[in-house]
């Protein structure tokens, strides 16, 4: 009875240990590469990628938020209504005499929405037409697996784990009575299914997705420090970010943790 007494206590311990260690990860859930599949690619804008900025996923200046111009636009098969956002690819230019033989991938961010063009055919001009699947990458990115002058190229892509440096940023607008947030720096899957926040005077009140990456409450929330839970799209992971920002926060500002997705 002894043993199985201590072997109860080292569970419960462990237990606790699991919950809280990393700022309370609740449950774990490891993102795995998905396999190859074939796609094609294009890119847009110049190769200074400002055309990128902003974009349907609400990343604002993407230099700025750590994204740089490893991105890609989205076909709407990939982009799920936004819930894609912040999903990472490895691409590889496939069987092209525009490939560039010596380069065996890049890894690009989801940042934006490649709409359709229903005015061109899907296999002329409307590359982005459901159910195509397709990535429209910046041209920086693209110009590292094929010759730009192609236009076009057959690929190969592959979903991976997004490798982020620190921990989810949480960018804050809205008003007194409407917050609404953009995640930011997500590791692992790259995704968020869901998100709840609480007030030092709440208790959980669940978000709903606006778009892209952001999501919103519609609670008077001012005054008090906000933490936030966090649902992955792809692992259902979830985990908790205590205290994101202080009781004095305000819309415009961005909010650092060190919880993160593996």
């Amino acid at each position: 009875m002894a043993s199985t007494l201590q072997a109860s206590t080292l569970l419960f311990v462990f237990t606790l240990k699991f919950m809280f260690m990393g700022d309370q990860a609740i449950a774990a859930g490891i993102f795995r590469p998905s396999q190859w599949a074939l796609a094609h690619a294009t890119f847009y804008g110049d190769e200074t990628a400002s055309a990128t900025m902003g974009g349907a996923c609400g990343y604002g200046n993407l230099f700025q938020n750590g994204y740089g111009t490893d991105t890609a636009a989205l076909s709407s098969t990939l982009f799920n209504n936004g819930y894609a956002c912040g999903t990472c690819y490895q691409i590889k230019c496939y069987q092209s005499s525009a490939c560039y033989k010596n380069v065996a991938f890049t890894t690009v961010t989801a940042t934006n929405l490649c709409p359709p063009n229903w005015a061109q055919p899907s296999n002329n001009g409307g590359w982005c037409n459901p159910p195509r699947v397709h990535f429209d990458m910046a041209k920086p990115a693209f110009m590292k697996i094929a010759q730009w002058k192609a236009g076009i190229v057959p690929v190969m892509y592959r979903r991976v784990p997004c490798v982020r440096k620190g921990g989810l940023r949480f960018s804050f607008q809205g008003n007194g009575y409407w917050l609404l947030v953009y995640m930011m720096n997500v590791g692992g899957g790259g995704d968020i299914s869901s998100m709840s926040v609480r007030g030092s005077r709440t208790g959980w009140i669940s978000m709903s997705h606006n778009w892209g990456a952001s999501y919103q409450a519609f609670a008077t929330l001012g005054g008090q420090p906000l933490s936030f839970r966090i649902t992955s799209y792809t692992t259902k992971e979830t985990i908790i970010a205590w205290n994101v920002a202080p009781s004095n926060w305000n819309v415009g500002l961005t909010y650092s943790t060190t919880v993160n997705f593996r």
